[in-house]
Protein backbone atom coordinates (compact mmCIF):
# COMPACT_ATOMS: atom_id res chain seq x y z
CA UNK A 1 0.00 0.00 0.00
CA UNK A 2 1.28 3.44 -0.78
CA UNK A 3 1.74 6.54 1.55
CA UNK A 4 3.08 9.56 1.55
CA UNK A 5 3.25 11.92 4.46
CA UNK A 6 4.50 15.33 4.66
CA UNK A 7 6.49 16.84 7.67
CA UNK A 8 8.42 19.89 8.46
CA UNK A 9 5.10 22.69 8.18
CA UNK A 10 4.78 25.59 10.79
CA UNK A 11 5.15 29.08 11.54
CA UNK A 12 7.77 30.92 10.39
CA UNK A 13 8.48 35.24 9.82
CA UNK A 14 8.96 36.70 6.59
CA UNK A 15 12.05 36.15 5.22
CA UNK A 16 12.47 32.68 6.55
CA UNK A 17 13.24 29.31 5.55
CA UNK A 18 11.31 25.58 6.27
CA UNK A 19 12.29 22.12 5.10
CA UNK A 20 9.50 20.11 4.26
CA UNK A 21 9.54 16.28 4.22
CA UNK A 22 8.29 13.98 2.87
CA UNK A 23 8.00 10.07 3.48
CA UNK A 24 6.80 7.44 1.00
CA UNK A 25 6.55 3.81 1.72
CA UNK A 26 4.80 1.15 -0.95
CA UNK A 27 7.05 1.96 -3.41
CA UNK A 28 10.21 3.30 -5.09
CA UNK A 29 11.63 6.07 -6.71
CA UNK A 30 12.15 4.39 -9.66
CA UNK A 31 10.41 5.29 -12.49
CA UNK A 32 8.45 7.88 -10.52
CA UNK A 33 8.38 11.68 -10.14
CA UNK A 34 7.45 12.94 -6.78
CA UNK A 35 5.86 16.30 -6.90
CA UNK A 36 5.00 19.45 -4.24
CA UNK A 37 1.84 21.45 -4.14
CA UNK A 38 0.02 23.91 -2.40
CA UNK A 39 -2.82 25.13 -1.94
CA UNK A 40 -4.45 28.55 0.09
CA UNK A 41 -8.15 28.74 0.91
CA UNK A 42 -9.83 30.01 -1.82
CA UNK A 43 -7.41 29.51 -3.67
CA UNK A 44 -6.58 26.59 -6.65
CA UNK A 45 -4.03 24.14 -6.26
CA UNK A 46 -0.83 25.16 -7.13
CA UNK A 47 1.80 23.03 -8.41
CA UNK A 48 5.41 23.94 -6.48
CA UNK A 49 8.00 21.83 -8.12
CA UNK A 50 8.49 18.54 -9.18
CA UNK A 51 11.57 15.78 -9.65
CA UNK A 52 11.42 13.00 -11.79
CA UNK A 53 13.47 9.55 -11.82
CA UNK A 54 13.25 8.94 -15.18
CA UNK A 55 15.82 11.86 -16.85
CA UNK A 56 16.75 13.67 -13.34
CA UNK A 57 14.34 16.02 -14.76
CA UNK A 58 13.39 19.08 -11.71
CA UNK A 59 11.00 21.90 -12.31
CA UNK A 60 9.99 24.94 -10.31
CA UNK A 61 6.68 27.03 -10.38
CA UNK A 62 8.06 31.10 -11.48
CA UNK A 63 6.49 31.75 -7.89
CA UNK A 64 9.15 30.09 -5.91
CA UNK A 65 12.19 29.47 -8.19
CA UNK A 66 15.13 30.59 -6.98
CA UNK A 67 14.00 30.38 -3.63
CA UNK A 68 13.12 26.36 -3.10
CA UNK A 69 14.48 23.53 -4.23
CA UNK A 70 13.14 19.98 -4.10
CA UNK A 71 15.64 17.03 -2.91
CA UNK A 72 15.64 13.30 -2.36
CA UNK A 73 17.35 10.91 -0.30
CA UNK A 74 16.67 8.00 -2.35
CA UNK A 75 18.14 5.36 0.17
CA UNK A 76 15.58 6.67 2.66
CA UNK A 77 12.97 7.29 0.54
CA UNK A 78 12.55 10.84 1.66
CA UNK A 79 11.79 13.87 -0.56
CA UNK A 80 12.09 17.31 0.16
CA UNK A 81 11.43 21.14 -0.08
CA UNK A 82 13.38 23.16 1.01
CA UNK A 83 11.89 26.72 0.93
CA UNK A 84 13.94 29.97 2.02
CA UNK A 85 13.33 33.68 1.37
CA UNK A 86 9.91 32.95 2.18
CA UNK A 87 7.02 35.37 2.12
CA UNK A 88 3.53 35.65 3.01
CA UNK A 89 1.85 34.40 -0.48
CA UNK A 90 3.67 31.15 0.30
CA UNK A 91 1.10 30.65 3.44
CA UNK A 92 -0.80 27.41 1.96
CA UNK A 93 -0.83 23.53 3.04
CA UNK A 94 1.40 22.20 0.98
CA UNK A 95 1.48 18.53 -0.29
CA UNK A 96 3.66 16.47 -1.81
CA UNK A 97 2.45 12.85 -4.72
CA UNK A 98 3.59 10.50 -6.52
CA UNK A 99 3.18 10.31 -10.36
CA UNK A 100 3.82 6.65 -11.12
CA UNK A 101 4.66 7.64 -14.80
CA UNK A 102 7.67 9.92 -13.88
CA UNK A 103 6.24 12.43 -16.16
CA UNK A 104 5.48 15.03 -13.94
CA UNK A 105 2.10 15.54 -15.15
CA UNK A 106 -0.31 13.03 -13.50
CA UNK A 107 -0.17 12.40 -10.19
CA UNK A 108 -1.59 8.93 -8.36
CA UNK A 109 -0.72 9.43 -4.52
CA UNK A 110 -0.96 12.65 -2.52
CA UNK A 111 -0.07 12.90 1.36
CA UNK A 112 -2.42 14.76 3.65
CA UNK A 113 -0.30 17.96 3.55
CA UNK A 114 1.53 19.73 5.95
CA UNK A 115 0.17 23.82 6.82
CA UNK A 116 2.80 26.53 5.83
CA UNK A 117 2.37 29.88 7.70
CA UNK A 118 4.46 32.85 7.21
CA UNK A 119 3.71 36.06 8.92
CA UNK A 120 4.66 39.52 7.82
Amino acid sequence: EVHLTESGGGLVQTGGSLRLSCAASGFTFDDLAIGWFRQAPGKEREGVSCISSNDGMISYSKSVKGRFTISTDIAKNMFYLEMNSLKPEDTATYYCAADREGSCLEYDYWGQGTQVTVSS
